[in-house]
């Protein structure tokens, strides 16, 4: 997935999506990775007590081992990228895998809190990055029409393995220790090998492959005597050849695309997210203790916790399937903005909550708005760059995210200890949230909208790639249907179209051959006039 043709030096045409079949199998692959990518890094916090009394450490120092899982997961985004359009999502995924099982096995034998850094944290959180951004882009591959059902279904992944890890982590560390449960849980991660073996790349050289076997087919029926029929095919073939030597390559596609800063919906989603990310894990970290300090007891305060991951399991899949409504889908951005606001509203309504109904009020809501933003992250940015240049958008994205990511928590932490007040942080985050989704909302109007009505609709261009993954690819079938049917036609007719295709395309060679610029006058004549030259021109055509 994502190299050049070996033969053309070109990118071969895409594939309509199923939306199911096979798809339905990646869509659970993705399931599995999405959790084991969110969930695990807090699920380990469970054994955090113990790994302070072996390596007499404080509870600041085992909470890295967290924050640098996460920091990998999103900090390595552009490596993942250039991973993925190298050698494609299975074989990364599958690397990806051993690396994050190979981490948590490591680290069940290290004797420092350092030699757990590198282990748990970097190697066991570089895995789980190379599993969770193909997962995604594999995902964007195989649905179109069902993509936002797909992706709410993908997202549930999160809170389903983060109730289901953290009890497992509680029952390893009481029977086996801390070191059994590394090891146990090790065993765990190689389910994501599992998960990249069934990310199968769907068959881009499909059309290709119709179009030789039409190639010989024509020659057969042209020429039906065997002798004459072998001359035919070795003819067609070399004329073929002759072709493509001619024919300047075309570019592949780059590691890392970073053209997509030149779209303006890539560059106001990208601001929002930031911002957004800021203040959007703030609440969750701080509500337990937030609790305990309002005189909730230990446990009524930890299911807290519990409340907002069972309403995020359905919120995200019914989020995913209104946005996949056909009046919905166009407008998803918006969607996302409301999501957003309705997020840091919660944030900010529940600052002054100070018993435990209000706390549990907060966690309604706080899960339904955090669920809809889980389902519709991915989406909108689908929506945004396209399938093609996904796998370098995310990358960028995620980058971007770690910096929020490192700056938002521990910020709001030290803020608490200045401070002695919660009340101040709830205010604070739902206020980035806030602004996030007023953001997002008015700069896709004032800058997206506006210049799209204000723009003129450009001309259709039959050998561009103006148009959507699916309608390219629903064009090619279409005509690889009608070859198909022109096939049965009678032998005469068909010898007739052949023999007038030869001598029209031999017309145009002799044409093209003596003006000497490979290009007609009337394009020359175009292409002087838009101040681009032949090979541009090519370029274009390719992309």
């Amino acid at each position: 997935m994502g190299r050049a043709d070996p033969e053309e030096g070109q990118l071969p045409a895409p594939v309509k999506p199923p939306d199911g079949g096979w798809g339905w199998i990646v869509l659970f692959g993705c399931f599995v990775i999405t959790g084991f990518s969110y969930a695990f890094p807090k699920a380990v916090s469970v054994y955090f007590k113990e790994l302070m009394k072996d390596f007499h450490v404080g509870y600041s120092d085992t909470a890295w081992i967290s924050s640098i899982m996460l920091a990998m997961l999103y900090g390595t985004g552009p490596v993942c990228s250039i991973m993925v359009n190298q050698f494609g999502c299975r074989p990364v995924m599958l690397i990806g895998g051993l690396l994050a099982s190979a981490g948590m096995i490591l680290a069940s034998f290290t004797t420092n809190i350092i030699e757990l850094y590198l282990t748990a944290g970097v190697l066991t959180g570089l895995g789980m990055a190379l599993n969770f951004q193909p997962s995604l882009i594999m995902l964007g591959t195989y649905f179109d029409k069902r993509r936002p059902l797909a992706n709410g279904l993908a997202a549930a992944g999160s809170p389903v393995f983060l109730s289901s890890l953290s009890p497992l982590g509680q029952v390893l560390l009481e029977k086996f220790g801390w070191r059994g449960g590394f090891l146990i849980m090790g065993g765990l991660l190689l389910n994501c090998c599992t998960c990249g073996a069934v990310m199968r790349p769907l068959d881009m050289g499909m059309k290709r492959k119709m179009e030789k076997a039409q190639d010989k087919y024509e020659a057969k029926e042209m020429l039906p005597i065997g002798g004459k029929s072998e001359e035919g095919i070795s003819t067609t073939d070399g004329t073929k050849k002759a072709k493509k030597a001619k024919k300047p390559p075309k570019k592949g596609k780059k590691l890392l695309d970073f053209s997509i800063f030149s779209n303006r919906g890539f560059i106001i989603y990208t601001i929002s997210k930031f911002i957004l990310v800021l203040g959007l894990f703030v609440p969750p970290i701080l509500l337990v203790n937030y609790a305990k300090d309002t005189g909730v007891p230990d446990t009524e305060a930890a299911f807290l916790l519990s409340i907002i991951g069972f309403i995020d399991i359905f919120a995200r899949p019914a989020c995913g399937m209104v946005a996949g409504l056909k009046w919905v889908r166009p407008h998803v951005a918006y969607l996302f903005s409301f999501a957003m606001l309705f997020n840091g509203l919660t944030d900010i309504c529940s600052a002054r909550a100070s018993n435990y109904t209000g706390l549990v009020i907060f966690c309604v809501f706080f899960g339904i708005s955090y669920g809809m933003v889980g389902a519709l992250q991915f989406e909108v940015l689908m929506a945004i760059v396209g399938s093609q240049k996904f796998s370098s958008a995310i990358g960028l994205v995620l980058l971007i995210e770690a910096f929020a990511v490192l700056i938002g928590p521990p910020s709001a932490g030290r803020l608490v200890d200045a401070l002695k007040n919660y009340e101040v942080i709830f205010y604070l985050a739902g206020s980035e949230v806030v602004l996030s989704a007023l953001f997002l909302a008015m700069a896709t109007y004032c800058c997206l909208n506006r210049g799209k009505k204000k723009d003129p609709p450009p001309e259709k261009n039959p050998s561009g790639g103006g148009g959507s993954d699916t309608e390219e690819a629903e064009s090619d079938v279409q005509e690889a249907d009608e070859h198909s049917s022109d096939n049965h036609q009678p032998p005469h007719s068909t010898d007739n179209a052949v023999v007038a295709a030869n001598e029209e395309a031999n017309h145009v060679a002799e044409e093209q051959s003596g003006e000497g610029g490979g290009c007609p006058e009337g394009d020359r004549e175009v292409l002087a006039r838009d101040g681009c030259n032949a090979d541009q021109k090519v370029e274009r055509d390719s992309f």
